[in-house]
């Protein structure tokens, strides 16, 4: 790699650090952030929806002083970052009285996007509650769909940015380590579903799965502009059988490693868990390739 630092899983040529270190140079009064800013700008590190990757591009900059390649300006401060202090979203106490009804009494469901208007509030509340996992404070581009009838909620479903690195996924979709780091936002991740424990309607998970499918792209279109071709989630299997995906026609590709996406030490940390997929086309795999 003729002299390549990898640096938070980039690689830095040495002519991009010298790159770097012109620009900080050349703009001695800058923040950290518009440094981060001009050298978005500068390699085209935007995101499909026109902002800037400056999370990414800080970090990797970060990373780079750290070990003694770049010197950063010194930090002007250092904001609240509410992913470091997480507080758990308020409680909001709903009717937990037992609906039980054939799926067909209950249609047609109302199926909300929530993100940023007053319900996300009650849907941070259902899966703090009610998942067995908890609430997920998510980051980058995401969805989160809630499901009603009536005014009562019976469902949360949330999607979010793919897991960077999954060789079952990367394996079923045939892509190599290059065209992955270029075509990852074509894929989305499934990380918290939800039905209330009182909430016992047969199939209703299935319809869900389906219906969500068929709106899902032009979901996150609207907001991301960009579609995804391909959906993923795990099933840990010492809980659960991955029936209600099986039955909607979701694939089993594969099982995780357990090491997680920081793993330095190539032993397990953690359960592993099942990885299932769905493709939202019949040409995904070309159409992902392409991006």
């Amino acid at each position: 790699m003729g002299g390549e630092k990898i640096i938070y899983n980039l690689y830095a040529t040495p002519q991009q650090i010298a790159f770097i270190q012109k620009l900080i140079h050349h703009n001695p009064h800058d923040s950290r952030r518009q440094l981060s800013y001009k050298l978005c700008d500068a390699w085209h590190w935007i995101q499909p929806n026109g902002t800037r990757r400056d999370m990414v591009c800080r970090s990797f900059l970060l990373a780079l002083h750290r070990r003694g390649y770049i010197t950063l300006p010194p930090r002007r401060c250092t904001p609240l970052n509410p992913l470091a202090v997480r507080h758990p979203p308020p409680r909001i106490d709903v009717d937990q009285s037992p609906l039980r009804a054939p799926l067909r009494d209950l249609l047609p469901v109302q199926i909300a996007l929530v993100r940023r208007t007053p319900l996300e509030k009650l849907y941070n509340s259902l899966l703090d509650q009610f998942h067995y996992l908890g609430y997920c404070y998510q980051i980058g581009e995401q969805l989160k769909y809630l499901i009603l009838w009536g005014d009562r909620p019976i469902a949360c479903m949330g999607w979010s940015s793919a897991v960077r690195h999954l060789a079952p996924r990367d394996k079923f979709v045939g892509w190599s380590a290059e065209v992955r780091k270029r075509n990852l936002h074509l894929i989305g991740y499934q990380p918290r579903f939800l039905i209330p424990p009182w909430v016992e309607v047969k199939n209703l998970g299935s319809y869900l799965l389906a219906a969500i499918a068929r709106r899902i792209s032009t979901d996150w279109q609207s907001i991301y502009h960009h579609p995804v071709y391909l959906l993923e989630t795990f099933v840990d299997e010492e809980r659960y059988t991955g029936t209600v995906y099986r039955a909607s026609n979701w694939i089993r590709v594969g099982i995780t490693t357990g090491r997680g996406k920081n793993d330095q030490t190539n032993k397990p940390n953690r359960s592993r868990k099942a990885v299932w997929c769905y493709p939202l086309c019949r040409h995904f795999r070309q159409v992902m390739q392409d991006g």
